[in-house]
């Protein structure tokens, strides 16, 4: 009975599940946080991996270990191996500006042109989050840190390194001991994800430079070892391992509804979305993971529970109280702007309002209903790229309501499954650590819960997407 390691090093925290490989029973866990902030120091998170690690029991019976992380974040590191300056995560927006200007610079000017360049290129048009936008942000504001930087990795790719004993003063031989994986270099911004290397002038020109950058490993290749013997995976970026860790295939749409909303499939393909809704990244088994974000999910459940004065369960029991379509109500939920249409400046708004539909329980169900059908629109847009969509996998803490489930399902109109709640990013990673073990990824037991088939509702996807375009201020 092996035991294998899955590690989560997300933004708020370090998780660490041991699980059986042959089976992929959960043997122990452990967990730290992080601080806080969009500029962290990567040693934040070396302790916390090594507290999350005692934690779970340590180490010394794990064959293999496998590093998920959250994506895009700025690792830069001098010729000795020490951390220059503080990573800039990817929630840091400072590099805003230099994402425009990346974009402006290859269209010559013309920014739809150079949008076209960058899908192309890299499958992702620069935004503020993505690695190189940070870099290009670096060169022009702190030249002294830039012209010192001999290689730059993500966090992922710092903690696997350190894993392995690397670290500050390794000098040149740590620098080419650093590995990542496609999921992970597909998010920098200097990765092509079609042709599955790097691209080196875009480094030049936005750092002035090309540094050492990881080896990019196969799937199910090894990168090394702990000190311990422990088998080190290539690792994987958070979303890629999500998806590994909830089992999806090719056909398979994972809907993540956290603070904000995730849409994601796995994909023969590859995309090049010069609107910049699909980021072209690439997943951990060998094939592409076409992603769309959308920038608000459960909170607009939040704000509609406090308005109406219930807790959470008192909300999903309003909206379950109503009939599908709320009455009428339709509810565009852009409270904070949105990314799936990209209005920045949008908010939300209520249309529909009659004395007779204006209830508690019909508002509820607008708020799920409008949250769904922004969700809708992000798969459209990976759909738009030529993704099949066979089956939603449902995930993130509103996937477990029930009011949820069923709109998702009348909705969308496609199988849906919800799996158990629980650290899909972590089991990812395990499930990759047990993949180098036997050489091919294991097909673990997952529970989950199909959801019912439901009489369609597709009018209400219809109503939403009459409204939502014409609301933009």
């Amino acid at each position: 009975m092996p035991l294998v390691a899955g590690i989560d090093s997300s933004t708020q925290s370090c998780k660490v599940v041991i699980r059986d490989a042959d089976t992929g029973a959960l043997v122990r866990h452990g967990r730290a946080l992080h601080p806080e902030g969009t500029e962290i120091h990567p040693d934040h998170w070396w302790t916390a991996l090594q507290e999350a690690v005692r934690d779970a029991g340590g180490l010394d019976d794990v064959a293999a270990v496998s590093v998920a992380g959250q994506q895009h974040g700025m690792v830069v590191l001098d010729s000795q191996g020490e951390v220059i300056r503080p990573a800039l995560l990817w929630n840091d927006t400072r590099s805003a500006k230099a994402a425009e200007d990346l974009i402006r610079d290859a269209g010559g000017g013309d920014m739809q042109a150079g949008s076209r360049y960058w899908a192309e290129t890299t499958g992702t048009v620069p935004v503020a989050s993505l690695t190189l936008t940070k870099l290009q942000w670096l060169a022009r504001n702190e030249p002294g840190n830039a012209a010192r930087v001999a290689a730059v990795c993500l966090p992922h790719d710092w903690l696997s390194w350190r894993l392995a004993g690397f670290g500050p003063g390794s000098g040149e031989a740590g620098l080419a001991a650093l590995a990542t994986d496609r999921s992970d270099a597909s998010g920098t911004g200097y990765f092509s994800t079609a042709a599955g290397r790097y691209v080196p002038e875009l480094l030049q020109a936005a750092l002035g430079h090309v540094p050492v950058l990881p080896k990019v490993l196969d799937p199910l290749a090894v990168g090394g070892k702990t000190a311990g013997g422990s088998l080190i995976a290539a690792g994987a970026g958070d979303n890629a391992a999500a998806a590994l860790g909830v089992g999806a295939g090719v056909g398979d749409v994972v809907m993540s509804l956290g603070t904000s909303g995730t849409v994601f499939a796995v994909s023969k393909g590859t995309t090049a979305d010069a609107s910049g809704l699909v980021a072209g990244f690439a997943d951990a088994t060998g094939h592409f993971l076409p992603l769309a974000c959308t920038l608000n999910a459960t909170r607009i459940f939040d704000a509609t529970a406090a308005l109406l004065g219930v807790d959470l369960l008192g909300f999903n029991n309003l909206a379950l109280a109503a009939s599908a379509g709320a009455g009428g109500l339709t509810l565009v939920p852009y409270f904070d702007g949105e990314r799936t249409p990209n209005l920045p400046d949008a908010t939300g708004s209520l249309h529909g309002i009659t004395r007779t539909n204006y209830t508690p329980e019909n508002l509820a169900r607008a708020a799920v209903e409008g949250v769904v059908c922004s969700l809708a629109d992000g798969l459209r847009a990976l759909q738009d790229q030529g993704v099949t969509a066979e089956r939603i996998i449902l995930v993130g803490g509103g996937a477990q309501s029930p009011a949820v489930q069923e709109a998702v399902a009348r909705i969308i109109g496609l199988p849906t499954l919800v799996p158990e709640p629980g650290e899909y990013v972590a089991d990812g990673a395990a499930r990759q650590a047990a993949g180098i073990l036997g050489g091919q990824f294991p097909e673990w037991e997952l529970g989950s819960v199909t959801v019912p088939a439901s009489a369609p509702a597709p009018e209400v996807l219809e109503r939403y997407r009459s409204l939502a375009p014409v609301y933009t201020a």
